[in-house]
């Protein structure tokens, strides 16, 4: 979805070490297990590819849920997210139904791997499963409903964001992302009322000032647009926000 609010939340995925004590149960070689995933992981952000073939050797050794996880990571470093999202939701479905929460987490991240590869309908597919083991995951509620902005569906993506809201009511990315909702759906006033909550959260958020400067431009408030435009560069002058801005300054200009 256009604009500040709706946007790619895909960096680094990790699972929760506890996926160690899931493929490991001899209390003796846990510790050992949980250093060489923590190595592998860390490995899979520096040099993707020696991570990925330390990972299939582990893998080879019995390493199962933290070695293909690392291999998950290790293909998403190599620009390869299609394969990690595969690799992710196998081990998500093998995990449902022992080790929910686990599973959930992974289904998650499968979601995000697919919106990297720019599926978002396998993401919300994913999601979705994810989100059948635990509705009340603020962060799962948060990724689907930049999946369903991605394939145009605002009103899902809103109730999403509202169950969000409801479960994490000092979440000022919520209520950026709810008011981008709104204003695409065309609410203006309620747009307004939560970009103006998230400012009061955080009144530095260029995401957010980036936000209440279309409001304002919609509204016909130009200066005001300008002025958080021009906040957002002051605030963070790299990055998707301030891209925005400037091109919303552009256009601006243009209009003169």
């Amino acid at each position: 979805m256009g604009g500040g609010g709706f946007r790619r939340r895909c960096g680094a995925l990790l699972l929760s070490l506890a996926l160690v004590t899931a493929a490991r149960g001899a209390a003796g070689g846990e510790a050992g297990e949980a250093q060489r995933y923590a190595d592998c992981t860390a490995q899979a952000g520096a040099a993707p590819a020696a991570a990925l073939d330390a990972a299939r050797a582990w893998e080879e050794e019995g390493g199962d849920g933290p070695a293909r996880h690392c291999a998950a990571l290790a293909l998403i470093g190599l620009g390869r997210p299609a394969e990690a999202a595969e690799r992710l939701g196998e081990l998500g479905a093998e995990l449902a139904a022992q080790r929910p929460a686990l599973a959930a987490e992974a289904l998650g991240q499968a979601g995000q791997a697919w919106l990297l590869a720019d599926q978002a309908e396998r993401a919300l597919a994913a999601q979705d499963a994810a989100l059948a083991l635990a509705p009340d995951d603020v962060e799962l509620r948060i990724d689907r409903s930049l999946a369903l902005a991605l394939v145009g569906e605002y009103r899902r993506a809103l109730d999403d964001l509202t169950r969000a809201q409801a479960l994490a009511p000092d979440r000022a990315e919520v209520l950026v992302l709810r008011a981008s909702a709104h204003r695409l759906l065309d609410e203006p006033a309620a747009a307004l009322a939560d970009i103006e909550r998230a400012l009061a959260l955080a009144p530095q958020d260029p995401e957010a000032l980036l936000e209440r400067g279309m409001l304002r431009r919609l509204a016909g408030d130009d200066s005001g647009a300008r002025a958080d435009w021009q906040a957002v560069l002051a605030l963070a002058p790299d990055g998707a926000a301030a891209e925005a801005a400037r091109a919303n300054l552009a256009r601006l200009d243009a209009t003169k």
